[in-house]
C-alpha cells in the first residue's frame, strides 16, 4: 500500500483568478479557475469587507485564490484588507490594461471578466502601493497642489468679473505689489465699483485670500514634513538641482518614493509620461508628442523645473544654501546637468517651439535626478502631524 502511495502523481494546485471591478457601493467579481475557459461565476456583490471576506472565502475551498482590480477612486482600501487577510492582491494600471478596438460597449461584468482572463495570462501590470503613512505624506503635497489650482481659478475669477464691470489694470502687471494694492482698495467704501458689484467682487477677493492662506499653512506643514529623518535625505538631494525647490522635490520624493525600482532611466520617464508616443512600420518612424499617461504630479513639477535650465548655468545665492551639506558627487552631478540641459534647450529651441523644447529638457532632467536617487534607500514617511 505505501509502495503505491509513493508512487502515486501529486495533487495538482489549482489556482483561482478573481476580476474585479469596485465601485463604491457594489464590486462585480468575474471566478476564472485556471483551467477553465470562461469565467464560472460573474457576480455583483456589496462593497463591504466582512461579506466580501465571507464568500471569497467559500471560493478559496476549490483553490488558491490570486484578486485584481483596476487602481480608482477607491484607493487601495480593498487591496490592504485582502492582504491583511492573507490573499494575493494586485491593482493594475489602467491606462496599460489592453483595449479591443472592435469593442465599443462596455459594462461591470464584462470588465470583471476582462481583468480575470487579462491577468491570467499575464497581461496585466500592476502598480506600486504606497504604504498607508507614504499616501498620508503624499496625500498632504496633493491638498497643497489643489489650492494652488484654486488660487488660479480665483484669480481668472477676479479678472474676468472686474474686466466686465471696466476695471482693467493698466499700471504694470497682474498680481505684483501695486495691483494688490488696487485690488484692496477696490473691496473698501471708497471704492468705484457700484454697491452691487462690489459685494460680488469682495466675495470673490475674500475667496482669493482664503485659499492663499490655507496655502501658506500647508507649505509649513510640507516644510515640517520634509524635515523628517525618512524624507529629509530625498528631498535634500533633490534640490541640489536647478528648479527643484521643496515643494517640487516633496512631489517626487513622496509620489516616487522608491527609485531603485526603475533599472534605466527611461523607464522612470516612461512611467511619468514623458516618452513621445512612436507609430512605426518598416522603414517609417514617426514620434509625436508626449503620451501623458503617467504620474502627472511629477510631470508637472519636472516640466516646471526644466524652464530654469533656459538661463545659463549659474549657482544662486539659494542653490549654494540647498547644496550645503550634500555630497560633492551630488553637487558635481547638478552642476553637469545645468551645462548639458542648458545646451540641450539652446539647441532644441533653434528648430522648435520653447514648449516643446523644455519637455525634452524634463525628459533629459529625469535621468539625472535617477543616476543620483538609485542609491538611496526607499522612502517610509511617518507623517507626524
Amino acid at each position: 500500500m505505501s509502495s503505491l502511495l509513493e508512487g502515486a502523481a501529486p495533487a495538482v494546485h489549482s489556482i483561482i483568478y478573481l476580476g474585479m471591478d469596485v465601485h463604491k457601493d457594489s464590486i462585480t467579481i468575474a471566478v476564472l479557475p485556471q483551467a477553465a475557459k470562461a469565467p464560472t461565476r460573474l457576480e455583483k456583490r456589496p462593497n463591504d469587507l466582512p461579506t466580501l471576506q465571507k464568500w471569497i472565502a467559500r471560493v478559496a475551498r476549490d483553490g488558491e485564490i490570486r484578486a485584481c482590480y483596476e487602481a480608482s477612486g477607491a484607493g487601495y482600501v480593498l487591496h490592504r484588507a485582502r492582504v491583511e487577510w492573507g490573499d494575493a492582491c494586485e491593482v493594475i494600471a489602467p491606462s496599460l490594461i489592453p483595449k479591443r478596438p472592435g469593442v465599443q460597449r462596455t459594462h461591470d461584468k464584462r470588465d470583471a471578466a476582462d481583468l480575470a482572463r487579462l491577468y491570467r495570462a499575464g497581461e496585466l501590470v500592476p502598480v506600486r502601493i504606497p504604504s498607508v503613512t507614504d499616501e498620508r505624506a503624499r496625500d498632504v503635497v496633493r491638498c497643497r497642489e489643489t489650492f494652488q489650482r484654486e488660487i488660479l481659478k480665483s484669480r481668472h475669477d477676479i479678472l474676468k468679473f472686474l474686466a466686465t464691470c471696466g476695471f482693467v489694470f493698466r499700471e504694470g502687471t497682474n498680481w505684483c505689489t501695486p495691483h494688490l494694492k488696487w485690488l484692496l482698495h477696490l473691496t473698501t467704501d471708497a471704492s468705484p465699483l457700484a454697491p452691487e458689484d462690489r459685494l460680488v467682487y469682495r466675495e470673490y477677493h475674500a475667496l482669493l485670500q482664503y485659499t492663499l492662506q490655507r496655502r501658506e499653512e500647508l507649505d509649513r506643514q510640507i516644510e515640517q514634513l520634509a524635515e523628517l529623518p525618512t524624507l529629509a535625505p530625498l528631498v535634500k538631494q533633490l534640490q541640489c538641482f536647478r528648479g527643484i525647490s521643496v515643494h517640487s522635490a516633496m512631489v517626487l520624493a513622496t509620489e516616487i518614493v522608491d527609485w531603485r525600482r526603475f533599472e534605466r532611466p527611461n523607464q522612470l520617464a516612461c512611467s511619468l509620461g514623458l516618452i513621445p508616443r512612436e507609430d512605426a512600420s518598416g522603414t517609417r518612424q514617426r514620434l509625436g508628442s508626449i503620451t501623458k499617461a503617467g504620474n502627472s504630479h511629477c510631470r508637472h513639477v519636472l516640466v516646471q523645473a526644466a524652464w530654469s535650465y533656459r538661463h545659463r548655468p549659474q549657482t544662486s545665492v539659494d542653490l549654494k544654501r540647498r547644496q550645503a551639506g550634500q555630497p560633492p558627487a551630488v553637487m558635481t552631478h547638478a552642476w553637469k546637468a545645468q551645462q548639458r540641459l542648458h545646451a540641450r534647450f539652446n539647441h532644441l529651441s533653434y528648430r522648435k517651439r520653447s514648449q516643446i523644447a523644455v519637455v525634452a529638457v524634463a525628459r533629459e532632467l529625469v535621468g539625472f535626478l535617477w543616476a543620483v536617487m538609485r542609491d538611496l534607500e526607499p522612502v517610509h514617511a511617518a507623517c507626524a502631524m
